[in-house]
């Protein structure tokens, strides 16, 4: 099955862990970039505000062609209990008819009480969700 990793990494914990699976798997992978990186007071304050309002950032164009792969692996930090949001602008862009694995990272929680919102998000593009994954990392010094 043909799989594509999405993911966005604030702090770089997301992009080791994606790393990681993408090498474990064989599966493609792509970085989706904000537009507008915001800096750390902006992500704690402005940044879990959007994320619990499942607000969108603007990011740089995927350059996957999202159409050839018949699996998605979406990554995303978690923010205030919510993913990130750019987690929800790569969701806008999901064609529908694929298998979608979600893996939420955090530092400090999880994310069970966004889960099936964010579940939702995708099978409203018409997706199937195949996984949802709650993953804690240590915290970055």
């Amino acid at each position: 099955m043909k799989t594509l990793i999405l993911f966005y990494s604030f702090s770089g914990n997301t992009r080791k862990l994606a790393s990681k699976k993408a090498a474990e798997t064989g599966a493609d992978i792509e970085e989706v970039i904000e537009l507008k990186r915001m800096f750390v007071l902006k992500a704690y304050f402005i940044g879990a505000y959007s994320a619990i309002k499942r607000k969108k950032t603007e990011i740089q164009p995927i350059k996957s062609q999202l159409n050839g792969y018949e699996k998605i692996i979406i990554m995303a930090p978690v923010w205030a209990g919510n993913p990130a949001p750019a987690f929800n602008s790569i969701v806008e862009q999901l064609p529908s008819g694929k298998k979608v694995e979600l893996v939420m990272v955090s530092a400090g929680g999880g994310t069970k009480n966004s889960a099936e919102g964010t579940k939702n998000l995708i099978t409203m593009r018409g997706c199937e969700v195949t996984d949802y994954i709650d993953i804690k990392t240590m915290a970055k010094k």
